[in-house]
């Protein structure tokens, strides 16, 4: 199974263009390449935050890690 021919793409465009209608496929595209846009910069943020080392703020107290799990003094 390869990549459609040239007949498929355009089978597929015209349902496409059916379906949507011709007015909302710009609307479309531009939406997705906003998305994708957003999730390439969100993956950077992320990327610069994890390799960032934590800062202490003056005053504040040690908390715990995250993968600690506090014990319950509760017994059921």
């Amino acid at each position: 199974m390869g990549m459609p021919s040239g007949t498929e793409l355009l089978l597929i465009f015209g349902i496409i263009v059916l379906l949507f209608g011709a007015k909302k496929i710009p609307e479309l595209a531009k939406g997705l390449g906003k998305g994708i846009k957003n999730f390439k910069e969100e993956m950077k943020e992320g990327d610069v935050v994890a390799t960032d080392a934590p800062k202490k703020v003056e005053g504040s107290e040690e908390v715990a890690s995250t993968s600690e799990t506090p014990k319950s003094t509760t017994q059921a």
